[in-house]
C-alpha cells in the first residue's frame, strides 16, 4: 500500500522557520523524484521545489523562494524535508508531498502552514 504522509506544519510568525517532512512508503523511494507544491486560497497548487532521484539530486526551486527554502532527501529514510526559513505570510498555503517516476506519481494529504503574526 502505497503511503504519503507529510508532517511539520503549523502556525509561526513572520521570519520564522519551519521544516516539513514526507515519509514515503509502498514504492521504490530512491527512484523517484520527489517534489513539495503549495495551495493557497483560490489559487491554484504550485511547484516549490524538486529534487532528483539520482545521486547528484539536484533541485530546483521556484522564485518565490529561492534562498530560503531548502529541499532535500533522505533515501536510507524514505522521507524528504522542505526547511523552510525567513517565512513570510504569502507563505501561507497548504503544502503537498509529490514523487513522480515515469507513469508513477504519488500525492500526499497535505499540511497546513500558516504564516501570521
Amino acid at each position: 500500500q502505497v503511503r504519503v504522509v507529510e508532517s511539520g506544519g503549523g502556525l509561526v510568525q513572520p521570519g520564522g522557520s519551519l521544516r516539513l517532512s514526507c515519509a514515503a512508503s509502498g514504492f521504490t523511494f530512491s527512484k523517484f523524484a520527489m517534489s513539495w507544491y503549495r495551495q493557497a486560497p483560490g489559487k491554484e497548487r504550485e511547484l516549490v521545489a524538486r529534487i532528483t532521484s539520482d545521486v547528484v539530486g539536484s533541485t530546483n526551486y521556484a522564485d518565490s523562494v529561492k534562498g530560503r527554502f531548502t529541499i532535500s532527501r533522505d533515501n536510507a529514510k524514505n522521507t524528504v524535508y522542505l526547511q523552510m526559513n525567513s517565512l513570510k505570510p504569502e507563505d501561507t498555503a497548504v503544502y503537498y508531498c509529490y514523487g513522480a517516476f515515469r507513469l508513477l506519481d504519488y500525492w500526499g494529504q497535505g499540511t497546513q502552514v500558516t504564516v501570521s503574526s
